[in-house]
């Protein structure tokens, strides 16, 4: 009686389990079989009942079909799963051929566009990019460039000074990127051939200032550098950069604290009809300074001046961004208006190079 109990709840499952249409039928029949209330469950609560001999045939007759029956709703639940997987793929299926959307497309900015033109050029002559942290001290960031103590620079209405530390030392938001010449001074003996891209930080806003801005600087320490190699590589690089085979340029002196002698560097252009021209044309327009390594410098940094020379200069990408792009206000670059960066923008390939260009 027990053998034909046991062997019609088998083949009543497996028939329940091979109709369900789905893994919640599946689970109702693994319920009904094998649950605390369930027809196989209930069944082996009778075993109480039986001799030590039929208890123990009727026990691996019972466990036998159990584990058909868990076999049994496994598989079927594992072939639902599967169908319910492809059937799911097929209804979101993606056609990864489609073009994206053309207000879609996002563009580079021109201050990164600048700095990659500008590391194109200078990278063909030799540098190599150097960086530093934002956030400076005093030392690196006036006193080993020979700022003396009474320097406006070092005035709290033209820079962003942080508490002062623990320590005593006062930090400060750099004011310019050359503590990223004094840190590789002192960090990398020489020859140097570095450029310097980066953000500075100065208390000041309006149509040519902006609170944070970016700059680019160049350094070379080697032995026997004169200002003939500062005046041939600034006059190599604007030209290319400007794309003027003839572009002509001014050295006027001028003064930095860090460089010694120290020239603002011109370049022609045109105003005439109040439109700005680069080029050979009669006029000037400043575009950067320069200038000799100052001895104090090289001695803060541990250089011997005798030994060694260098020349320094530093311009604003924005700056040249803006005389090369026709861009009218600095504040735009920082205002994030999609029609703006959409105008000015660069496509993602636009890969700046000497011999595919520098620009669209």
């Amino acid at each position: 009686m027990a053998d034909s109990n046991v062997l019609q709840i088998r083949d009543d499952v497996l028939k329940a389990c091979a109709a369900a249409a789905d893994i919640a039928a599946v689970e109702a029949v693994r319920v009904d079989a094998l649950g605390k209330k369930g027809r196989v469950t209930e069944l082996m609560k009778t075993m109480g009942a039986l001799s030590p001999d039929e208890r123990k045939a009727f026990g691996q007759q019972i466990n036998t079909v159990k584990d058909e029956i868990a076999a049994a709703i496994e598989a079927k639940k594992t072939q639902l799963e599967s169908a319910a997987l492809d059937t799911r793929l097929a209804r979101e299926v993606l056609d990864v051929t489609l073009p994206v959307r053309p207000e879609a497309r996002g563009t580079l900015h021109p201050i990164g566009q600048t700095i990659d033109e500008l590391t194109a050029i200078f990278g063909a002559m030799g540098f190599e990019v150097a960086e530093g942290p934002d956030v400076e001290d005093d030392f690196h960031n006036f006193t080993a460039l020979n700022f003396p103590p009474g320097h406006p620079a070092r005035e709290m209405h033209d820079t962003f000074f942080l508490p002062t530390a623990e320590d005593g030392n006062r930090y400060l938001l750099r004011t310019h990127t050359s503590p990223v010449q004094i840190r590789t001074m002192m960090g990398k003996k020489p020859p140097i051939r570095v450029i310097i891209p980066g953000r500075t930080y100065r208390c000041d806003y309006d149509m040519t200032h902006t609170p944070m801005f970016h700059q680019m600087e160049l350094l070379v320490i080697d032995k026997g550098i004169t200002m003939a190699h500062l005046r041939g590589c600034l006059e190599e690089f604007l030209r290319v950069y400007f794309g003027v085979d003839d572009l002509t340029t001014r050295f006027r002196p001028s003064f930095f604290p860090f460089t010694e002698p120290s020239a603002e560097v011109d370049i022609g252009c045109s105003r005439q009809g109040g439109e700005l021209k680069i080029g050979n044309h009669g006029d000037w327009l400043e575009i950067l300074g320069c200038g000799m390594v100052h001895p104090n410098v090289m001695k803060a940094c541990g250089l011997d001046p005798e030994e060694y020379q260098g020349f320094a200069a530093g311009l604003g990408v924005e700056r040249i961004a803006m005389l090369k792009y026709g861009i009218p206000d600095l504040r735009t670059f920082f205002e994030s208006d999609l029609r703006w960066l959409k105008h000015y923008g660069f496509a993602a390939l636009d890969v700046p190079t000497l011999t595919g260009g520098l620009a669209r």
